[in-house]
């Protein structure tokens, strides 16, 4: 597994803590601890989605930031394999709105 695929993976696991803990805090708002350990894995997951971002492609639009050149497009789209073999999750969405 290659940097790039370490990475997203790693992003991944720190986005599943953050979700077992929103769920956690959700039903025990005044753990303290709880918040503390929120409070950290959001920071860690912010900083190693800036990191990916900048080596490779945004991961969301408010990272695509860019002086040179617009990268949001840059990303592997759903199905299509990101160097070493990690699938990469699509981008586009195609929504139908009725007025």
């Amino acid at each position: 597994m290659g940097n790039q695929e370490q990475l997203f993976r790693d992003i991944g696991i720190v986005d599943f803590v953050l979700t077992d803990l929103t769920l956690y805090l959700d039903t025990h708002p005044m753990d303290r601890n709880a918040m503390e350990y929120f409070n950290h894995y959001n920071r860690i997951k912010h900083q190693m989605e800036k990191e990916f971002s900048m080596k490779y492609f945004p991961l969301n639009t408010s990272l695509a930031e860019s002086s040179k050149e617009w990268r949001w497009g840059m990303a592997p789209q759903q199905g299509v394999e990101m160097g070493g073999g990690a699938s990469a999750l699509g981008r586009r969405v195609r929504i139908n709105v009725e007025l």
